[in-house]
């Protein structure tokens, strides 16, 4: 039996489809500072983590000069951007219907406190969220810290705490905070690579949320109207 009260997201990849923006951000950066290539694979398979670990990931012969150079590259490519990624399809109307049933939401992410806030108004989704942490306020992930400290903020346990992401960065870092997890599968890492993490599913399309959630108990199946 499952009593979850909170509801933790990922951002990139689960809420958005930012994936190809962050590729080309990021291989921008790496242009502008004449390195060595990376391929886009590459690329992806950093996603999720803080940026100066995603850099060091990509380069780790690399020095700290370095790392934050690369780093403040991708940043300048990212916030000086006007190319919009937009939500995955279902992303406003499930949570919608989780505020509704009086889940508390928050927002964990690889992102920094300025692309967050960037997207956040954006898309308006700021009002949805009870807490949100970003990984230059922190430790990124798989780190716990991130998922404690909204855990504390918002007064909820562990086992009251679902964490929902793409990536096994997600995955692991609820496993290390006690927390439950759910994985999608339309985001960077794909199911059998999260499934390792033995998250509780993994959900082929965010609005299958409240189905499961429903299946569960957390919640009443009879409001589940979120369309696919």
């Amino acid at each position: 039996m499952y009593d979850i009260k909170l509801i933790v997201f990922d951002w990139d990849g689960t809420l958005m489809d930012s994936e190809a923006h962050i590729v080309a951000c990021m291989q921008a950066a790496i242009a502008d500072l004449s390195l060595e290539a990376r391929n886009d694979e590459q690329v992806k398979n950093i996603i999720g983590l803080g940026l100066h670990e995603a850099v060091a990931g990509l380069y780790p012969e690399a020095d700290a000069i370095l790392v934050r150079s690369i780093a403040d590259a991708y940043r300048t490519h990212w916030l000086g951007s006007d190319h919009q990624s937009t939500l995955f399809p279902g992303v406003e109307e499930t949570l919608q219907l989780l505020k509704q049933e009086g889940f508390r939401m928050a927002v964990a992410t690889g992102k920094g406190r300025s692309g967050l806030d960037k997207v956040l108004r954006e898309t308006g989704l700021s009002p949805m969220f009870d807490a949100t942490r970003c990984s230059d306020e922190t430790r990124s992930k798989p780190h716990p810290l991130m998922l404690e400290q909204i855990m504390q903020e918002l007064r909820f346990s562990p086992a009251q705490t679902l964490m929902i992401g793409d990536t096994e960065y997600d995955m692991e870092m609820a496993s290390n905070a006690g927390a439950h997890a759910v994985a999608v599968a339309y985001g960077v890492h794909a199911c059998p690579r999260l499934q390792r993490h033995a998250p509780l599913t993994c959900l082929d399309q965010i609005t299958e949320l409240g189905d499961w959630l429903a299946e569960l108990g957390s919640m009443n199946a009879a409001n589940v109207h979120v369309r696919r």
